[in-house]
């Protein structure tokens, strides 16, 4: 048995998170029961395990690692990111408002915003097939707008986006009734996703408003997607649906985010960040 763990309940609109602290104590995730930690029956109950950690890049001021529910690493989490930086400068981490963050796909500025919101430039979106990573089907070009894939003999189509980890966007006439647990499901285990995918359904209401639900990789559909509502936007944008450059509200299951992408360069983000409670786990 070890020492007690510290953790962190944390979310980003429901989007929820235990956050350890792996500088000043020692955390090996590769030993936790991570899985079992995530079941909301037997365990705490989260979407995603953040770790915090020391960079060895002297361009960042921490290391970001994230853990799914499943217990399988993945690159990037939008809604963690926020809760990263709250939790970083709650801890007394950083006395920075701006903080440098290194992930296994690059760096993510996140801010403190006076309001108590917290605003992630998410950088640049990578758009085709090879950087998803995605197999489009035979004569579908390396820059479409669009690609198909079959389920169960229904041709389903979607933009795709990376935003550190891979996405699909469908789009819907109404989120409320999109087949999100069906459709969601077959396609983050689509062959054609060779590191499976997160899936999100966009209803677009007007140029600067949307709705969204995101079934999440190794996790299902979560309250809210930080990295998803940045690939919506995105796809929006290059769709023409929705304005370049200007703040677009995306309106989720668990709340509202701020969204804002030029056509070109970086993905802002801005949303709420709360602390539910602190607690030990001893394993």
């Amino acid at each position: 048995m070890t020492a007690p763990l510290k953790f962190t309940k944390m979310h980003g609109l429901g989007n929820d998170f235990i956050v350890i602290d792996g500088i000043s104590q020692p955390f090996d995730p590769a030993a936790a029961p991570i899985a079992a930690w995530a079941d909301r029956h037997t365990g705490i109950g989260f979407d995603q395990l953040l770790l915090v950690e020391k960079t060895s890049s002297p361009d960042a001021d921490f290391r970001y690692r994230i853990f799914n529910a499943d217990g399988g690493e993945v690159e990037q989490c939008g809604n963690g990111a926020r809760c990263f930086a709250r939790f970083v400068a709650d801890r007394g981490l950083t006395g920075k408002r701006e903080i440098r963050v290194e992930t296994a796909k690059g760096i993510i500025v996140p801010k403190l915003e006076d309001n108590g919101l917290v605003t992630v430039n998410m950088g640049k979106p990578r758009l085709r097939p090879s950087e998803i990573p995605f197999l489009p089907q035979e004569g579908e070009a390396d820059d479409a707008l669009e690609y198909a894939a079959q389920i169960g003999g229904e041709t389903v189509r979607f933009g795709v986006v990376n935003m550190g980890n891979p996405h699909a966007v469908l789009q819907t006439a109404d989120t409320a009734s999109a087949p999100v647990g069906r459709i969601g499901a077959a396609l983050e285990l689509h062959p054609q996703f060779p590191e499976k995918a997160n899936i999100g359904f966009m209803q677009v209401l007007d140029n600067r408003h949307i709705r969204l639900r995101v079934f999440e990789r190794g996790v299902g559909e979560t309250q809210a997607c930080g990295t998803g509502a940045c690939a919506a936007v995105v796809q929006g944008v290059r769709l023409g649906l929705l304005d370049a450059g200007a703040p677009v509200e995306v309106v989720l299951p668990g709340g509202r985010l701020s969204v804002s992408w030029d056509g070109s360069g970086d993905v802002m983000m801005t949303g709420p960040a709360q602390t539910v409670f602190d607690g030990e786990l001893v394993y």
